[in-house]
């Protein structure tokens, strides 16, 4: 699981920082065909903001014991979602395509959040020796990033070229742009009403004055899991008002 994404490493004039990669995920049932866990992580994703394309590729990877039953792709919602929606909730509102910016994550592998523990609690640990499953490796998030990968992103930051960089959620705010730009920590900060969301903040970063544009991450945007309704509705808003007029 601790595999590092591939990432875009095209000059662009925008820079899109997330959190952490998402994960493929599998369907597992037992030998008997009954379901465990209908979206289990498997895998980092292939290449970041992945979109769920070729997940039976992945999933087909993985070498499963006779006695543990089988595994197959989970439903399409869970592979790709956040990929999906950077093109098409946070991009193609700017006008954008991905080969005109460059994406990066603040952790470069796939985390483990609350509802994944839960799954593995429940269905793997109980089973995994008497069956030789494999060891689980798959971090939770921390809470915050070590100093040298704040530094691989300012360094890829300064290498992209990029005067306009988008952050998605708190996170990249509080360890990176809190950190290098001075910037506020908390995404709500910034405002969190039709007024204030979405708009470009001038910051400086090794003597040059870029734009900051933080957003929602793409998890309450595209009601992904659960989600905070006022971030999405607040972000569509965004899409159909703000965001074209922004690049103009």
């Amino acid at each position: 699981m601790l595999n590092k994404i591939k990432k875009t490493e095209v000059p662009s004039n925008f820079f899109v920082l997330g959190v952490y990669a998402s994960a493929v995920h599998a369907r597992w049932c037992n030998k008997d065909g009954k379901e465990l866990v209908q979206a289990l992580g498997v895998a980092s994703e292939p290449n970041i903001f992945w979109r769920g394309e070729n997940a039976k590729d992945g999933v087909s990877r993985i070498d499963v014991p006779d006695d543990a039953g089988s595994l197959e792709p989970a439903a399409e919602r869970f592979n790709g979602p956040s990929g999906r929606s950077l093109d098409d909730n946070f991009l193609n509102p700017l006008g954008l395509e991905r080969n005109h910016v460059w994406l990066c994550d603040c952790i470069p592998h796939s985390c483990m959040n609350q509802c994944q523990s839960n799954a593995l609690e429940r269905e793997y640990y109980k089973v995994a020796d008497h069956l030789g499953l494999s060891p689980v490796n798959w971090p939770h998030p921390p809470t915050q990033i070590p100093q040298d990968r704040v530094d691989e992103i300012a360094h890829e930051l300064s290498e992209s070229q990029a005067e306009i960089m988008i952050t998605l959620g708190d996170n990249p705010l509080k360890w990176f742009a809190s950190l290098k730009f001075g910037s506020k920590r908390r995404l709500h900060s910034f405002g969190k009403n039709r007024n204030d969301y979405g708009r470009f903040h001038k910051v400086q970063f090794r003597e040059r004055t870029l734009r900051l544009l933080p957003l929602a991450h793409p998890r309450p945007v595209s009601r992904i899991w659960k989600h905070d309704t006022d971030w999405a509705n607040l972000h569509k808003t965004w899409e159909q008002q703000v965001a074209p007029q922004l690049m103009l």
